[in-house]
C-alpha cells in the first residue's frame, strides 16, 4: 500500500453529483475532490473495491431528497479496502487492516457525503469488519447491503426452521444472500427459487432444493405452497445507464468506458 499515514493527500478522485437527474447526466469525475475528515470514532480507508446499489441511482435521480444529505454527493454504501487511519477513539481496527462494509447505519437518514466511489472513504469502526482472507476485495465489497437487505427482510417475515420459502428473482444480489441465508442460518425446510434458463445451477448451488425457470413456467401455477414469498425483483419503470469505471490505484488513474 502506497500511503501511510503520514502521506495521506487533501484531495483525491471522486465520483459526485452536484444535482438530480440520471446518472448518465448527474455523475461527473471529479480529480480534486476533497478527502474526507475524520471523526474520532472513524477510520479513513483506501478504497480497493465498492459497490452500486440500486439506493444509489435512486438517490441521484432525488427520490429520497427529503431525508437525503445536502449536494454535493459521493454515491456508495459498500466499500472494502485498507485502513490507512485511525481515530483516538477507535479500539479495534488498526493501520493496514483489510476491512469491509456498509459505511451508512442508517441508509436514507443523512447518509454519508463522501460515499465509497472515490479513492478514499470513512466510516465508523463499528460499520466494519475484517475481511475474510478468502474473499478478494471485490467478493467482499458485494455483500454488506445485499446481505443486510436480505437477512432484514426474512427477519420480518419470521421465517424459522421447518417453514418454506420461495424467493423470486434468486439469482441478483440480493436473491443470492436470501437463498443462502433462508438455508444455512434461518434452517428453512424447502428453499425454492427463480431465475433465467442460464442462472439455474447458480440457485441449486447456493442451496436452492428447487431451481425455477422463470421464462417457461410461472411460479403461480406450481402445485406447492410455501410459508414465505421473498420478492426480490427491482420493478422499475426508469431506465438508468451508469457509466462504468475502473481505476489502477497503483497509478492513480481512470478509465472510464460506456456500459
Amino acid at each position: 500500500m502506497e500511503n501511510t499515514a503520514s502521506s495521506i493527500p487533501s484531495k483525491m478522485k471522486a465520483w459526485v453529483y452536484s444535482e438530480h437527474g440520471k446518472p448518465v447526466d448527474v455523475l461527473k469525475l471529479d480529480s480534486n475532490y476533497d478527502v474526507p475528515q475524520l471523526k474520532e470514532d472513524q477510520v479513513l480507508i483506501k478504497v480497493v473495491a465498492a459497490a452500486l446499489n440500486p439506493v444509489d441511482f435512486k438517490r441521484m435521480l432525488g427520490m429520497f431528497i427529503h431525508s437525503d444529505s445536502p449536494l454535493p454527493s459521493v454515491p456508495g454504501y459498500d466499500v472494502a479496502g485498507v485502513v490507512l487511519k485511525v481515530g483516538s477513539q477507535v479500539r479495534t481496527l488498526k493501520e493496514g487492516d483489510e476491512v469491509y462494509g456498509n459505511i451508512n447505519e442508517k441508509g436514507l437518514d443523512r447518509p454519508k457525503r463522501s460515499g465509497t466511489l472515490a479513492e478514499y472513504t470513512v466510516a465508523e469502526e463499528n460499520l466494519l469488519a475484517l475481511k475474510p482472507k478468502n474473499l478478494g476485495f471485490i467478493e467482499a465489497a458485494a455483500i454488506p447491503l445485499a446481505i443486510g437487505t436480505a437477512y432484514e427482510g426474512l427477519h420480518k417475515t419470521a421465517l424459522s426452521a421447518g417453514k418454506s420459502i420461495l424467493v423470486l428473482g434468486g439469482a441478483g444480489g440480493v436473491g443470492t444472500m436470501v437463498i443462502q441465508l433462508a438455508k444455512h442460518v434461518f434452517g428453512a425446510s424447502k428453499v425454492a427459487a427463480t431465475s433465467s434458463s442460464a442462472k439455474l445451477e447458480l440457485l441449486k448451488s447456493l442451496g436452492a432444493d428447487l431451481a425455477i425457470d422463470y421464462t417457461k413456467e410461472n411460479f403461480e401455477d406450481l402445485p406447492e405452497k410455501f410459508d414465505v414469498i421473498y420478492d426480490a425483483v427491482v420493478s422499475l419503470d426508469i431506465q438508468v445507464h451508469v457509466s462504468k469505471f475502473t481505476w489502477n490505484l497503483s497509478t492513480n488513474s481512470s478509465n472510464q468506458t460506456s456500459r
